[in-house]
């Protein structure tokens, strides 16, 4: 079981290159892969971006420094909570496609949340 959860970090955890992309790219540059960030001031996009990283390192430093291993269970729940935006902003945006990727983002996350609060705890 912990493998799968530590599979599960390592998957979540690559939100942190879409994360950063939001963080380090205007707006302009994002509009082609990323159509809802119109619907955003760019701030708002940052501080996503910089969520995605701040929960990447969470899922992946504290355990591995053995440190704050209470910040992982935490950071996969930050997660689920961004992929439920995410999907709102998508279903009103007619962009149905992409919820599935919302979807199964938001399930590896509560796995991990679960998992990590639970018995599989650091």
């Amino acid at each position: 079981m912990n493998t799968a959860l530590w599979v599960g970090q390592i998957a979540l955890s690559l939100l942190a290159l879409s994360g950063l992309a939001k963080l380090l790219l205007p707006k302009e540059k994002l509009r082609p892969m990323m159509g809802w960030v119109d619907d955003f001031p760019a701030w708002a996009v940052k501080l996503i971006g910089l969520s995605y990283i701040l929960a990447a390192i969470g899922l992946i430093v504290p355990p591995l420094a053995d440190v704050a291993t209470w910040l992982t269970p935490l950071a996969a729940t930050g997660i689920a909570l961004e992929m439920i935006g995410a999907a709102v902003v998508h279903v009103r945006r007619r962009e149905f496609p992409l919820i599935g990727t919302n979807v199964v983002l938001f399930l590896i996350a509560v796995f991990v949340a679960w998992g990590r609060f639970g018995d599989w705890s650091f």
